[in-house]
């Protein structure tokens, strides 16, 4: 027996690939900061920017042009209060940034990041009752934040803020207000993790405190599956997992589980790892970026969220 053989010529080995990445799997982040005139880079995620909301329309021009067909939107608000109204209001960041995507790319999908850690002033996923966040007057926030943005034109909305209950509220929510057709990108196995780091800069985060009352503790497995099973019960369309590469044992265990869709999201922190580890001369970006990604999709992945989408797009 000589497994060698099928390894002997790139033809061969490319006719015998078990896993492969498509311009479909892809979802690419994009910041939109308003109130600012010119791009700034992220220090913490080289290539990354926020793009002034007014230059939003050339920027996805340009991302759909590489074969980008999927986006996930973060707003950076220059308008923080406590609660993150800004995200509740028809003409508010969230409103403003689906409308200016649709109209730029009409056939691009467009999904938003429901959360407040980018609207609220004291930087946590929710409404705060003295040191705490309120789980269910969040909730109904999320489901205001989730038909506005729906109302506008997304095409999925993405609960990130780790409420219980969220997914049905939401659901509830959209329903009620007649977006029946809107699916959930449930954001279902969000662990508390370092890897998010990065991020926090990019989406200028002004946290106080932590989120480890809401967000998973990273060493837990069991309590993963269970928290994204609630979701698809509560109505989900699609399950996360976030991080994506320190938790590839618990996407396949939740892909012997469920029939949804999975998505794995490739966060700031395994972005920088790489973009850093390149810049030093330690590794080859382009081969480490399709390396990891592959090992995603292999591990159960149907849709990847990267930093990655838009370079990896193009080289396909």
């Amino acid at each position: 027996m000589r497994l060698r053989r099928l390894r002997r010529t790139p033809l061969l080995r490319d006719m015998v690939r078990e896993t492969r990445l498509y311009a479909d799997d892809l979802i690419y982040p994009v910041f939109v900061e308003e109130c600012i005139e010119v791009a700034q880079e992220i220090s913490t995620m080289p290539g990354v920017l926020r793009i002034p909301e007014r230059h939003l329309t050339s920027e996805l021009e340009a991302v759909a042009r590489d074969g980008v067909r999927a986006v996930l939107l973060f707003g950076i608000s220059h308008h923080k209060d406590a609660t993150g109204s800004d995200t509740c209001r028809e003409n508010g960041l969230m409103a403003r940034m689906v409308r200016i995507a649709k109209a730029a790319v009409p056939e691009l999908v467009v999904i938003t990041d429901n959360c407040f850690c980018e609207y609220t002033d004291h930087g946590h996923c929710g409404v705060l009752t003295g040191d705490s966040v309120d789980n269910d007057a969040t909730l109904a926030l999320l489901g205001q934040q989730a038909v506005v943005a729906a109302q506008a034109g997304a095409d999925m909305v993405a609960p990130s803020a780790m409420m219980d209950g969220q997914v049905r509220a939401i659901r509830e929510a959209l329903d009620t207000a007649g977006h029946l057709q809107v699916p959930i990108m449930a954001y279902s196995s969000k662990f508390t993790s370092a890897l998010y780091g990065p991020f926090r800069v990019a989406a200028g985060c002004s946290l106080q405190g932590d989120r480890a009352s809401y967000q998973m503790d990273a060493m837990n497995g069991r309590e993963a599956l269970r928290e994204s099973l609630l979701d698809e019960v509560e109505g989900a369309d699609m399950l996360m997992v976030k991080p994506a590469l320190a938790y590839l044992d618990v996407l396949t265990r939740l892909r012997a589980q469920t029939l949804l869709p999975l998505v794995a999201y490739q966060v700031g922190g395994e972005y920088a790892m790489i973009k850093f580890a390149a810049a030093a001369g330690a590794i080859d970006e382009a081969l480490t970026v399709h390396e990891t990604l592959g090992a995603m999709k292999r591990a159960g992945a149907d849709l990847i969220i990267s930093y990655f989408a838009r370079d990896v797009i193009r080289r396909i």
